[in-house]
């Protein structure tokens, strides 16, 4: 099957797009994060520069979404990619000119891009279930997420080595190339056009629109489930990789930098392997019993890590070997579970409002996970490290058992598409 979606010319043509911006985007990402902490070294700026981003994703979600289904989908990918393209080569002509990027204009840049990622995302939504068939679905979200955990594993290796030869100022002028390119492969694309533009453009017709959105998630049960189980997957999963078990790594078990690093490229391995040889298997499983499986698993295995960073239970090298295991089973459901909620979300949501309801979607599962991370810090701070990872997996697992009743019952997933 995945052999003959590859043939679409469309969906080609559109992951191509994707692993090129992708590969320059996280190029960047990591450039940035290395530049800031050079010229600055300050924590407090580095983390604000990761943070910062959130604002503009409360403050435009709404605007965003009524966006992504009013105007023409292909045209807004294009424009939104050039746009990228346009600003970042100006950063770099900027950084040409004076030599360095102060930190004012490095939070403006970020903040910037922040904006078009998110309209790119509400236009983005429903391209890939308009241009493959619904059976094709579950292969097309397994090859987006092998592209995209693949980039996202060699992007810092190949930024590390270009930062050190180009400097920031190369960075910047190849992730400006790279979405020029994108949004050259994506004018290629043939999107149907599926967008409802109204005949006035009005504060009246959005708020209506919007609040149509709105409506739309609050009958679809299940289509409330799938933002419910994807913000507890942000909020107890973002804090344990994020903060609780980088805080063991190197504040209780003194990881060097190669064994931090090899546990975070064991990680994306992981991602990258699910889809490529378990994707089969899963194809014959409901999709709703696969999320509900799978988030069940990854809280037990969550739990497992608890118990293994207990006090003299295991010794050290023991508990490294052990966690990054578990690690690695955890991003093997924690794929399943994206590319089953990815599906789900193509198969269940109208493709005319698809735009409103993901970009409300991203911003539920982006403000959640900052509060599990403070929380993840607060614990480690106060409790035994085991107290807060064993939190972390009860969670989950509550949370799975009171969002999984609409998933198992099959009849109803298919009502709702």
């Amino acid at each position: 099957m995945k052999r003959d979606l590859l043939k679409n010319k469309n969906f080609t043509l559109l992951l191509a797009g994707n692993a090129v911006s992708l590969l320059g985007s996280n190029m960047q990402q990591f450039a940035l994060s290395l530049y800031v902490l050079a010229v600055t070294g300050s924590a407090t700026i580095f983390s604000t520069m990761l943070s910062i981003s959130i604002l503009p994703r409360i403050l435009m979600t709404p605007f965003a979404g009524v966006f992504g289904d009013w105007f023409d989908r292909k045209k807004s990918i294009v424009l939104m990619d050039t746009i990228n393209g346009l600003l970042i080569g100006a950063y770099a002509f900027y950084f040409f000119m004076n030599g360095s990027l102060s930190v004012p204009s490095i939070y403006l840049l970020v903040v910037l891009l922040e904006i078009t990622e998110i309209f790119f995302g509400s236009a983005m939504a429903a391209v890939t279930p308009s241009i493959v068939k619904k059976e094709e679905l579950f292969d097309a979200n397994s090859l987006k997420s092998i592209v995209s955990n693949l980039f996202s594993m060699l992007s810092p290796m190949i930024a590390a080595g270009l930062y050190g030869v180009l400097g920031m100022q190369g960075i910047l002028v190849i992730n400006s190339v790279s979405f020029f390119l994108s949004a050259f492969s994506e004018t290629f694309i043939e999107v149907p056009a599926l967008h409802k533009k109204p005949q006035k453009i009005s504060l009246e017709f959005f708020w209506q629109d919007f609040k149509e959105g709105l409506t739309i998630m609050k009958d679809l049960k299940i289509v409330r489930n799938i933002i419910g189980l994807g913000m507890i997957l942000n909020f107890s999963l973002g804090a344990l990789f994020s903060v609780g078990l980088f805080y063991i790594l190197r504040e209780v078990l003194s990881a060097s930098d190669v064994e931090l690093g090899m546990f975070s490229s064991l990680l994306s391995l992981s991602m990258v392997l699910t889809p490529l040889l378990l994707a089969g298997f899963a194809k014959k499983v409901d999709l709703g019993k696969l999320l509900i499986y799978s988030f069940f698993a990854v809280s037990f295995v969550i739990l497992s890590m608890g118990m293994i960073v207990s006090d003299g239970l295991f010794d050290r090298n023991m508990v490294f070997v052990l966690l990054i295991g578990l690690s690695f089973i955890i991003g093997i459901f924690v794929s399943m579970a994206n590319i089953s909620l990815g599906t789900l979300f193509d198969t269940l949501v109208p493709k005319q409002a698809m735009g409103r309801v993901g970009t409300v979607m991203g911003l539920m599962m982006t403000i959640i996970q900052p509060v599990g991370q403070v929380l993840m810090g607060i614990g480690m701070d106060t409790l035994k490290p085991q107290y807060p990872i064993l939190l972390a997996g009860a969670i989950m697992a509550l949370g799975v058992l009171y969002y999984k009743k609409p998933f198992l019952a099959k009849e109803e997933v298919k009502t709702a598409a």
